[in-house]
């Protein structure tokens, strides 16, 4: 049986596959030192984000199905990270909210997270990283406009991706 080649970062979306594949299971491992699995690190976040979203919706967003978000979101519950309260627009279903444990919990992977992307940027020479956080800037400003980036989220307010620091930046 024939076995594929490893990556070749010769073309631009083979190189951005192979840092998203790595970074993000970077991200996963350091995301589980902080007692979190990565779907709860992605619903707290979005949560952050957004604010109280219901099960369905919170699961649009993160692009999982709702028995996956159920689940988590129960685990969370029983932690203290979330409440569920019944939703005032619609009888059938919850409304999920980050408690204050929730943001606290939000504010501590994003500053383990950050940290985590810190050590690796500390890598690069002043200059490299400069380049680098500038080529950044414009991926995310091109991603807010890609319509297959954006599909499962409300439309855009006016995003300033000058400021993203001020952005929760968990999983």
């Amino acid at each position: 049986m024939p076995q594929a080649s490893a990556p070749s970062p010769s073309s631009p979306g083979s190189l951005l596959r192979e840092v998203a594949r790595l970074y993000t299971r970077a991200q996963r491992v350091v995301a589980d030192c902080c007692s979190t699995t990565s779907t709860q690190c992605h619903l707290l976040t979005e949560l952050a984000r957004s604010g109280p979203l219901s099960l369905s919706e919170l699961g649009t967003r993160v692009s999982l199905e709702k028995s996956w978000v159920s689940r988590a979101v129960e685990a969370m519950a029983a932690r203290g990270w979330v409440t569920k309260e019944p939703n005032p627009s619609d009888a059938r279903s919850w409304l999920v909210t980050l408690t204050a444990d929730g943001v606290r919990t939000v504010h501590a992977l994003n500053h383990t997270l950050d940290a985590h992307a810190d050590q690796l940027l500390d890598r690069l020479g002043e200059r490299q990283r400069a380049a680098v956080e500038q080529s950044l800037l414009l991926l995310l400003q091109a991603l807010r406009e890609d319509q297959a980036a954006m599909c499962c989220l409300p439309p855009p307010e006016a995003q300033d991706v000058t400021n993203v620091k001020d952005t929760p930046s968990c999983c």
